[in-house]
C-alpha cells in the first residue's frame, strides 16, 4: 500500500513533456497510472478475457491516425510507416508498464503540422478560380482508403474535396464567394480545434482506439467526459432529446430519446447529420469539423427556447440535400415515452369483413420515475403499461396483437424479462454470460399470461439490446412471428463504467484525490433461451420486409471489432419455434402481396433509388450535372409525396387506446419540416398526418390476419409450437 501511494505522490519524475510550438503536452502521474491500469482492465476485466498482442499494439498507430484523420486526407502513407517503425515495437512496454504516451503525442504533432499546412494550401486554392465544368467524380467515402503516398497525390484529392464542398453550397443557392468563405472558415475552425487539443483529450482518443480493439462499445472516458456523463445522469434532461456522436468529423444523430422534442417533432432520424446550428432566428453556425462537445453546447439551452438545425438526411441520395429543422427545447417527460396503443380494423383474408387487431408501440423498456417518490410514479413501468393496454385491447375485442419495437433501443433488462412474461406462462427469457464463463439465467417466474393469442413482434435495425431479448425469447417459445428488417441491431453485450483510480487503499490518504477518468467496458454477453447470442446477428426475422434501413450502416455488424455471434448451452424451457411450414405459408402470402400492392411498388422505387446512389460511392463535380441531378431528385420527391398521400387514403380505420391517467400527447410546438426537405424514402415519416402511411405496420397486420385465418384458435398460441406439428396437419393447405 505504501509503495503504491508513493508512486502516485512522487511520480512527477516520470512525467513526459512534449512541446509543440506554444502548446506543451504533459503526461501527469495520474495519466501514467490511468494508462497502465486501462491496459490491465482490458486484459483482465473485458468479456474477451485476452491479453493484447504485439500485433494489437502495432495496429494502434494506424487506428489512432484514423481517429484523427477519418477521411485519410491529411496524413501520408510515409507517416504511418515512420511512426510504426519508431514506436511499434515499444508500445507494449510503453503502455502496459510505463504509461508512456509519446507515440500519441508524436502522431498528434505530425497531424497538427499536416493540418496547418493543408489549411494554408486550401486558403490559397480558394483564392483561385474554380472550374466546375470538367467531368470529374469525387469518391466521398475514404474511410477505408489508403493514405496518399505523395503530397501531389494529396493535393489532387484535396482539389476534388474542396470542389465537392463548394458545390454543396452552390446547389443550395449560395453565391460562390459565400461558398468559398464558408469552406475557408470551416477549415480554419478545424485547425483551431486541433490546435486546442490538450494531453487529456489526446490520451482519451488514444486509449479509446486501444480499447476499441476489443469491441466498439469499450472506451476510455477522460475526467471531463466523465464529468459530462455524470452531470447528464443526475440533472433533468433539457434539450432536443437526441444522443449525438461524431462520424467522420460530422455531428451525427445516433439515437432519438423517446418522448423528447426531436422524437415528437417527427423531423429527425438516426444517422441524420447536423451541419449547422442556429439559436432562434440567428444565422446558422457551420459545425462541420467542430468538436462534438462544442456542437452539443450549441444545441443545449434553456427550456422553451428554439434551436434550429441544418440537417443533411442520413439516407439522402444527394449530399447537398439540406433540411432546416426548428425544435423547442424541453424536458423529456416520462409520460411522453410510455407505451401507447391503437385498435386497427384489418380486412379479413377474403375481404368480407374486418378483424380488430391491437398495436402496442413500446419506445423503451422503462422503470419507475426515480425523481418522483410517489407510489404512482414508482408503479410506472413498461411491463405495467403494456399489461394495462393489453387488457384494454382484449376488452375492446382484439383478435391479435402487434408489439411494435422498431424504435426501441433497449432499456432496463428486468423490464424486458417481466414484459416477456406477459406472453409466456413461465420460463427463462435471457441468459447472461460473463468473461469467466459463468451463466446466469433470468426468467419469468410468474405463472400465467395476459395475452396467449396470436402475436407479431415488429422489429427493425434500430431494435436493440433489451428489445432483441424480448423478440428473440418470444420467437424461441413459438409465441410470436417476428416481422421487420432482415434482423435487429445486434447489440448483445453489457457494459459497466469503472473508475480507473478509485482505489480506497490510497485515496483516503489524500486531501484532494486526483481527478481521474473511467473506462466503459464490456463485461457480459446476452444469449436467448435456446443458447443463441443476440450479438452481431441480432434476431433474424421470420418474415422480412423491404426497407431502406437494410442499406444503412446502422447495425452492430457494421461496427469495427464487433464481438462475434456464438452459442452456449440451451436453457431448460418448454417451447419451440413456430413450425417452418406455418411460417413459410405466411411468408409466401406476404411475398405475393409485395408483388401486387401499390404501396410496395412505391417503397421499392425509393429503396432502389437510394441503392443506386449508395453503390455508386462517387458524385459528379460538374455543376450542370449536379443541378440536373438535383432537379431530378426534387421531381422524384414531389411525385413520391403525391403517391404517399394517395396510398394513405387506404389506411385501416383505427381507434386510439390510452393508458389511465395519461393525458394525450399535445401536438409538438415545433412546426413540421418543409415538404421539399421530407425524405420520401421513409414509408412511415411524413410532414402531414393526413398523408402518413406505415407500410411495414400495415403488412404486419395483414400477416397476423393471415395467421389467424390459418390457425384461428388463439389459445393454442400459448402452447409453444402449437400452430404446428401435432394438430390438424391438413390446415397447412394454402390459404385461399
Amino acid at each position: 500500500m505504501i509503495r503504491h501511494l508513493s508512486t502516485l505522490l512522487l511520480a512527477t519524475v516520470v512525467a513526459v513533456h512534449a512541446a509543440f510550438g506554444s502548446t506543451t503536452l504533459t503526461t501527469t502521474p495520474v495519466m501514467v497510472q490511468e494508462t497502465t491500469r486501462m491496459v490491465r482492465f482490458l486484459e483482465s476485466v473485458h468479456f474477451q478475457d485476452r491479453e493484447l498482442t504485439n500485433d494489437d499494439f502495432r495496429q494502434l498507430i494506424p487506428d489512432f491516425m484514423a481517429e484523427l484523420d477519418p477521411h485519410h486526407m491529411f496524413f501520408l502513407a510515409s507517416d504511418q510507416e515512420e511512426l510504426t517503425a519508431r514506436f511499434g515495437e515499444r508500445l507494449a512496454k510503453d503502455l502496459r508498464y510505463l504509461g508512456n504516451l509519446d507515440a500519441a503525442y508524436e502522431t498528434y504533432r505530425i497531424h497538427r503540422e499536416r493540418v496547418a499546412a493543408r489549411v494554408a494550401w486550401i486558403t490559397a486554392e480558394l483564392a483561385a478560380d474554380t472550374d466546375f465544368t470538367t467531368p470529374e467524380e469525387f469518391h466521398w467515402d475514404r474511410s477505408k482508403a489508403p493514405w496518399p503516398t505523395t503530397t501531389a497525390e494529396a493535393d489532387a484529392l484535396w482539389r476534388k474535396r474542396i470542389k465537392f464542398e463548394l458545390l454543396e453550397d452552390l446547389l443550395n443557392d449560395k453565391p460562390i464567394a459565400t461558398a468559398k468563405e464558408n469552406v475557408r472558415k470551416r477549415y480554419e475552425r478545424l485547425q483551431r480545434n486541433f490546435d486546442e487539443f490538450d494531453a487529456e483529450e489526446i490520451q482519451e482518443i488514444y486509449l479509446t482506439a486501444l480499447a476499441a480493439m476489443y469491441d466498439p462499445h469499450t472506451s476510455y472516458m477522460s475526467p471531463s467526459t466523465l464529468d459530462d456523463f455524470t452531470m447528464q445522469m443526475r440533472l433533468k434532461l433539457i434539450g432536443i432529446g437526441a444522443q449525438l456522436s461524431e462520424q467522420d468529423g460530422v455531428c451525427t444523430i445516433r439515437e432519438l430519446i423517446p418522448g423528447g422534442p426531436a422524437d415528437l417533432s417527427k423531423q429527425l432520424r438516426p444517422n441524420d447529420k447536423i451541419v449547422g446550428v442556429a439559436q432562434g432566428p440567428a444565422e446558422f453556425v457551420d459545425v462541420v469539423g467542430m468538436k462534438l462537445r462544442k456542437v452539443v453546447q450549441l444545441i443545449r439551452g434553456d427550456k422553451d427556447t428554439t434551436v434550429r438545425l441544418l440537417i443533411q438526411p442520413g439516407d439522402a441520395t444527394d449530399s447537398s440535400a439540406r433540411r432546416e429543422v426548428s425544435i423547442v427545447r424541453a424536458e423529456v417527460k416520462l409520460n411522453d415515452k410510455r407505451a401507447h396503443a391503437t385498435l386497427e380494423q384489418v380486412p379479413t383474408v377474403d375481404g368480407s369483413a374486418t378483424l380488430p387487431i391491437g398495436v402496442i408501440e413500446l419506445p423503451a423498456f422503462y422503470g419507475g420515475n426515480e425523481e418522483d417518490e410517489s407510489a404512482a410514479a414508482k408503479s410506472i413501468s413498461a411491463t405495467n403499461d403494456v399489461e394495462q393496454l393489453l387488457r384494454k385491447l382484449i376488452a375492446a375485442g382484439a383478435k391479435g396483437i402487434v408489439l411494435d419495437l422498431r424504435r426501441n433501443g433497449g432499456g432496463y433488462l428486468p423490464e424486458a424479462v417481466n414484459l416477456t412474461g406477459l406472453f409466456i406462462s413461465q420460463g427463462p427469457v435471457v441468459q447472461v454470460k460473463d468473461s469467466l464463463g459463468r451463466v446466469e439465467v433470468r426468467g419469468d417466474e410468474m405463472p400465467g399470461t395476459v395475452w396467449d393469442g396470436p402475436l407479431v413482434v415488429l422489429t427493425s435495425r434500430y431494435s436493440a439490446s433489451a428489445s432483441e431479448i424480448v423478440a428473440g425469447a418470444l420467437q424461441n417459445y413459438g409465441r410470436a412471428i417476428v416481422v421487420g428488417d432482415s434482423s435487429t441491431h445486434g447489440k448483445g453485450t453489457v457494459q459497466t463504467i469503472m473508475p480507473i483510480l478509485d482505489d480506497s487503499r490510497f485515496r483516503r490518504f489524500l486531501e484532494a484525490p486526483p481527478r481521474s477518468g473511467a473506462t466503459k467496458i464490456t463485461i457480459q454477453k446476452f444469449y436467448l433461451p435456446n443458447g443463441a447470442s443476440t450479438q452481431n446477428r441480432g434476431v433474424v426475422s421470420d418474415i422480412s420486409l423491404p426497407s431502406i434501413e437494410e442499406l444503412l450502416p446502422i447495425g452492430e455488424s457494421d461496427l469495427p471489432h464487433a464481438l462475434a455471434w456464438d452459442t452456449i448451452r440451451t436453457a431448460r424451457f418448454e417451447g419451440a419455434s413456430l413450425d417452418t411450414r406455418f411460417v413459410e405459408l405466411l411468408r409466401q402470402r406476404s411475398r405475393e402481396r409485395q408483388t401486387v400492392l401499390d404501396e410496395f411498388a412505391f417503397l421499392r422505387r425509393n429503396i432502389d433509388r437510394f441503392k443506386q446512389f449508395d453503390e455508386r460511392k462517387t458524385v459528379s463535380l460538374n455543376l450542370e450535372t449536379r443541378r440536373n441531378d438535383k432537379k431530378d431528385d426534387d421531381t422524384f420527391r414531389t411525385e413520391a409525396k403525391k403517391q404517399r398521400a394517395e396510398l394513405a387514403k387506404l389506411n385501416f380505420a383505427s381507434t386510439e387506446v390510452r393508458l389511465d391517467n395519461v393525458e394525450p400527447t399535445p401536438e409538438p410546438a415545433t412546426p413540421p419540416a418543409p415538404a421539399e426537405g421530407d425524405d420520401a424514402a421513409q414509408d412511415d415519416d411524413t410532414d402531414d398526418p393526413k398523408s402518413k402511411i406505415d407500410i411495414r405496420l400495415r403488412e404486419s397486420l395483414r400477416i397476423l390476419s393471415d395467421a389467424i385465418a390459418l390457425w384461428p384458435q388463439p389459445q393454442l398460441w400459448a402452447q409453444s409450437g402449437q400452430p404446428v406439428a401435432s394438430h390438424q396437419q391438413n390446415r397447412f393447405a394454402p390459404i385461399p
